[in-house]
C-alpha cells in the first residue's frame, strides 16, 4: 500500500472506525514517554492525527466540531495510556477510595482531552491544504497545552514536548525554549511526514517539511552535544550530601502507631548502620529526607527532635519534609505540607510551606461542599492542606541558598524559580479568578533546587519515572542542579544539564552520598521565559495566514 492510499484510508474513515483510530493514535503517542522512551513513535501517530483532521472537512462549521471530536479521542487515548498510574493512589486505602479508581483513570484523561479537542478545533479553523497545516496544528495544540498547564491551577504533566527529550542531547533545547517551545517543535516535526502523501497541487515540494524537520532534529542534537561537551560537571566546595530513601510503605507513612518504627528506620539508615560497617554521618554536611517524612507533627514531638539532634554531628544539617500545624498547640484541623531545616542541636533553622497543592490529593475543589457529601482527599486531612503564601529561597548554613519544590511543584515550567516579588497585572486581573497559584518569590536566583517527594502513592508504575524526567527538564531549563529525595524513589542528584550524577532505583531502600553540582549561567529560557515560544507561535500564525491568502488568489 502506498503512502497516499494509506493516508486516504485515514482521511475517509468515519464513525466508530474514526474514533478507534484517533484513540489508538493518541495511546501510541504515549510510547514516546518514559520509561519506554520510544521517541520516534509519534512520527507515525501525529501524521495519522493530521489526516483525520483533513477528513473532518465535511462536518459542520468547516469541520470544526468533527475535528474537536478527533482531538478529544486522540487526547483521551494519550492521557489514558500516560496517566493510568494515577489509579494506584486509590488502592493505598482501597476500602475508602477503591470505588473511585474507575472514575479516576477515566475522568482525569477525559478532562485533559478537552484541551486537546480545543487545540485541534482551533487548528481546523485556520486549516488549509498543504504544508502550512502542519504549523497550524503545532501552534494550536501548543497553545492548548500551555493553557492546560496554567488554567484552574494547571496540570502540565506529559505535555507533548516530553516526547522529544529522551536523548539528553535533544533535551538541551529546553534551555532555549523551555518545554512549551519543545512542544511546538515536537508537534511540527512529528506531523511533517504527513505532507509526503499530499497531492502535488497542494504541496509542490512535499519533501521540504520533512527535510526541515530532520534539519531541526540535527540542529538540536548538535547544540545539545556541544553544550554537554563544553560544560563538564563541576562541584561546590565543602558540600557533602547524603540523601536517604527509606522505601517506606505508604500505609505505614501515615500510621501514628508506627511512629517509633519509622523514626528508627530513618535514623538507622541515615547512619548507614544497615551495612556491614556503620559510617555514621562522618563528612556529611547535609542530610536529606523525603516529603512528609513523619506520621506525626515533628515540632510537637520533643523526643523525635532529640533523636534527630543525637544523630546529627556538629556542622551537619537535616533537611526534611514534614506536616506542619498552623499553631504550636491545640487541635489541628488543617496543616501545611512543609520542608524543615534542622540544626545539629535540634533547632528549626528554616521552614518552607508548599504553595502548589495537589487537587484531590491535598485539597478538594469546593472543599466544604464535597466534604458534606462524604468525600475527602487522598491524604484524609479534613479541610484540606493550607497553601503557603509564596516560594522562597531557603538559607541553610554551609550550602548555597536553595529553592524547595515539594512533590509536583517541580513539574511547572517557568514557575519553578520565581522571578518577581509580586504576581503582576496578569495575576491580579485574571489569574486569581482562574485558580492560578501565587508563586512569586524573592527574585534572587538560587544555587540549586531541592525536590522532596513521595511517589509511593503510585507504586512501581510509569508515574515516578515521568515525575523524575520532568524534574530533570526543570534543571536544564533553569541551568540549576537538582537534588531529589523520594520516599520510594527515584532519588537522585542531577547536574544543570540534566546528567544524573547519582541515583537510586524505584522501589529500593538506600543512601546516596554525593557532592553538589555547580549551577550554570542563567539560561535563555530562565531570562526570557515564554518569549521564544510566543515568537514561534506568532511566526507560525503569519505563515499559515499567508498561505491561506496566497491560495485565495
Amino acid at each position: 500500500m502506498t503512502l497516499v492510499r494509506l493516508s486516504h484510508s485515514f482521511v475517509l474513515a468515519w464513525g466508530w472506525r474514526r474514533i478507534l483510530i484517533a484513540f489508538l493514535a493518541g495511546a501510541g503517542t504515549a510510547l514516546a514517554l518514559t520509561p519506554l522512551n520510544l521517541w520516534p513513535a509519534p512520527f507515525i501517530t501525529f501524521p495519522i492525527l493530521l489526516w483525520l483532521v483533513d477528513g473532518a472537512a465535511a462536518g459542520r462549521l468547516g469541520g470544526v466540531w468533527a475535528a474537536a471530536a478527533v482531538g478529544w479521542w486522540f487526547g483521551f487515548g494519550y492521557f489514558v495510556a500516560g496517566l493510568y498510574w494515577v489509579g494506584n493512589a486509590f488502592l493505598v486505602d482501597a476500602r475508602t477510595f477503591g470505588w473511585l479508581l474507575p472514575f479516576a483513570v477515566t475522568a482525569l484523561p477525559a478532562g485533559m482531552a478537552l484541551y486537546t479537542a480545543f487545540g485541534v478545533a482551533l487548528a481546523r479553523l485556520i486549516w488549509r491544504r498543504g504544508a502550512a497545516r502542519v504549523l497550524a496544528l503545532a501552534a494550536a495544540l501548543t497553545l492548548a497545552e500551555w493553557l492546560r498547564g496554567h488554567l484552574l491551577g494547571g496540570f502540565p504533566w506529559n505535555t507533548f514536548g516530553y516526547a522529544l527529550i529522551s536523548p539528553l542531547w535533544l533535551a538541551q533545547g529546553a534551555s532555549l525554549t523551555g518545554i512549551w517551545g519543545m512542544t511546538f517543535l515536537a508537534i511540527a516535526v512529528y506531523a511533517s511526514p504527513a505532507v509526503l502523501a499530499d497531492d502535488r497541487a497542494d504541496t509542490a515540494r512535499p519533501w521540504l517539511p520533512v527535510a526541515l524537520g530532520g534539519a531541526l532534529i540535527a540542529a538540536l542534537a548538535t547544540f545539545g552535544a556541544v553544550r554537554l561537551a563544553m560544560h563538564p560537571t563541576s562541584y561546590v566546595d565543602g558540600v557533602r550530601m547524603r540523601i536517604m530513601q527509606p522505601n517506606l510503605p505508604q500505609d505505614a507513612k501515615f500510621n501514628i502507631s508506627q511512629k517509633q518504627q519509622v523514626m528508627s528506620r530513618y535514623l538507622d539508615l541515615s547512619a548507614h548502620s544497615t551495612g556491614p560497617q556503620s559510617t555514621g554521618l562522618q563528612d556529611v554536611t547535609h542530610l536529606i529526607w523525603p516529603e512528609s517524612a513523619f506520621p506525626f507533627f515533628l515540632t510537637r514531638e520533643a523526643d523525635a527532635l532529640a533523636q534527630i539532634a543525637a544523630l546529627l554531628r556538629p556542622g551537619t544539617v537535616l533537611i526534611t519534609g514534614g506536616i506542619r500545624p498552623p499553631a504550636p498547640n491545640g487541635v489541628v484541623t488543617r496543616a501545611y505540607n512543609s520542608v524543615y531545616a534542622i540544626g545539629p542541636d535540634g533547632s528549626i533553622l528554616s521552614v518552607y510551606d508548599k504553595v502548589h497543592l495537589v487537587p484531590f490529593g491535598e485539597y478538594l475543589p469546593f472543599q466544604k461542599v464535597l466534604e458534606q457529601l462524604g468525600l475527602m482527599q487522598l491524604t484524609r486531612m479534613r479541610g484540606g492542606f493550607i497553601a503557603g503564601d509564596r516560594r522562597r529561597n531557603q538559607h541553610v548554613p554551609g550550602v548555597p541558598d536553595f529553592l524547595p519544590l515539594v512533590c509536583y511543584e517541580v513539574i511547572f515550567p517557568g514557575d519553578a524559580v520565581p522571578h518577581s516579588e509580586r504576581p503582576g497585572w496578569l495575576y491580579d486581573h485574571i489569574g486569581r479568578y482562574l485558580g492560578w497559584p501565587f508563586v512569586a518569590g524573592s527574585g534572587e536566583r538560587p544555587g540549586w533546587m531541592l525536590n522532596l517527594t513521595n511517589d509511593g502513592w503510585f507504586g512501581k508504575s510509569a508515574g515516578p519515572y515521568q515525575h523524575f524526567q520532568q524534574s530533570r527538564i526543570r534543571a536544564i531549563e533553569e541551568g540549576l542542579p537538582l537534588v531529589r529525595a523520594a520516599n520510594t524513589g527515584i532519588s537522585a542528584v542531577v547536574d544543570p544539564l540534566g546528567r544524573v550524577i547519582e541515583s537510586l532505583p524505584l522501589g529500593t531502600e538506600g543512601l546516596i552520598d554525593a557532592r553538589l553540582p555547580q549551577p550554570l549561567p542563567t539560561t535563555l529560557y530562565a531570562r526570557a521565559g515564554d518569549g521564544p515560544l510566543a515568537a514561534m507561535l506568532v511566526l507560525a500564525l503569519i505563515l499559515v495566514l499567508r498561505s491561506r491568502a496566497l491560495r485565495r488568489r
